[in-house]
């Protein structure tokens, strides 16, 4: 899912301090997951940003919506009404909600609540890890299902660098080695063999070295499907 953690109130509060009134709004799915953005989150953060001690001036008011998907422009359209008097969106999506809202609510100022983190998994109760960096050529089948590039600080692809000890990675603050993880994945699979391979250079162009990606649905390759059987009218 995509992890999203909330911006400090202090610098939303000047976000909105200049309109009269302001429609905050929830996102269903992946940061109601993370507990940042959901409706619950977007019911505290009107009721947090209403405190008139974050204010040199007046208070905004602020009124609450939360639709499934901010990511989906017919969605947005479909399910988001906006009201007359609402000046400027909050929302509590991840960046790319937010550039939804922009683009559909082309005439009204869009403002993000949270900051975008990473792709991520829950790992135990509260705390969600990064675990996909997105990069456009996955590797997991040859690192036993952990990501280089998400989990080695240096995304390296042919093994640790000389910097890891213990299974801890040189940058300190206890983080694991993404390679010793790998390593000890792959043994546990008998698969070291994969270990041995040498993976060649990266092409980054598939990742943001090749600027904003766009994907179509008739350019992935799905396979065609399956030819449904015609009974025999013997």
């Amino acid at each position: 899912m995509i992890v999203g953690k909330p911006k400090p109130l202090e610098e939303v509060a000047t976000l909105v301090s200049e309109y009269g009134k302001v429609l905050i709004v929830g996102c269903g799915t992946c940061v109601t997951v993370c507990l940042t953005g959901g409706e619950r989150e977007a019911m505290c953060l009107s009721r947090d940003l209403s405190q008139p001690d974050l204010y040199a001036g007046h208070v905004p008011s602020f009124e609450v919506k939360t639709i499934e998907r901010q990511c989906e422009r017919d969605m947005v359209g479909a399910f988001l009404k906006i009201p007359r008097d609402c000046e400027a969106i909050l929302s509590l999506a991840c960046g790319a909600g937010v550039q939804t809202l922009s683009a559909v609510f082309s005439d009204m100022p869009v403002l993000p609540a949270l900051n975008t983190t990473f792709l991520g998994a829950l790992d135990e109760p509260g705390v969600w890890n990064e675990k996909c960096y997105g990069c456009g050529d996955c590797v997991l089948a040859y690192t036993g299902g952990i990501c280089p590039v998400a989990r080695c600080a240096k995304r390296l692809f042919n093994g640790p660098c000389g910097g890891s000890r213990d299974g801890k990675c040189e940058i300190g603050n206890g983080v694991e080695c993404g390679w010793a993880l790998i390593i000890a994945r792959l043994a546990n699979l008998k698969r070291l063999d994969l270990y041995e391979r040498i993976q060649p250079p990266k092409d980054w162009s598939l990742d943001r070295g090749g600027g904003p990606r766009v994907q179509r649905y008739g350019e992935i390759p799905m396979g065609k499907p399956p030819v449904k059987s015609v009974p025999s009218d013997k």
